[in-house]
């Protein structure tokens, strides 16, 4: 899989079968996406590679860090100290985001009331079991 930010300057390729795929409703998720959800893909981060430019990290919360690109702030990435090997990529940084379809819906407690969770996949109240 390859994908990267809006304009171009950071692209990266994504090898590997992925782990999870599901869709966050927290009001981190929210904010750094600018949008009622956030749909990510979860893969193990050995690979996973930039192959131009190079993303910003930011700490969102304590032990989380988030990517985006620097020049047009697409949200890339979103990894965890407690799962050093893995990370989560943004779904719809994908050049074909409809290849990889989500399973569950997390942080379900925080979506927004005119957002409704809806398609009938597991939804979590918080974070994912």
């Amino acid at each position: 899989m390859e994908g990267g930010c809006l304009c171009g300057a950071v692209r990266y390729i994504a090898e590997g079968e992925p782990i999870s795929s599901g869709i966050c409703h927290c009001k981190t998720c929210r904010r750094a996406a600018s949008a009622p959800r956030l749909p990510f893909v979860g893969m193990l981060s050995g690979g996973f590679r930039y192959t131009r430019g190079a993303p910003v990290d930011y700490t969102s919360s304590p032990g989380v860090t988030r990517s985006f690109c620097g020049r047009c702030g697409s949200p890339l990435t979103y990894r965890r100290e407690g799962t050093p090997g893995e990370l989560d990529v943004m779904t719809v940084s994908l050049d074909d985001p409809n290849t990889i379809r989500p399973t569950f819906h997390v942080w379900a407690s925080e979506a927004l009331d005119w957002d409704p969770i809806m398609g009938g996949l597991p939804s979590y109240p918080g974070s994912r079991p």
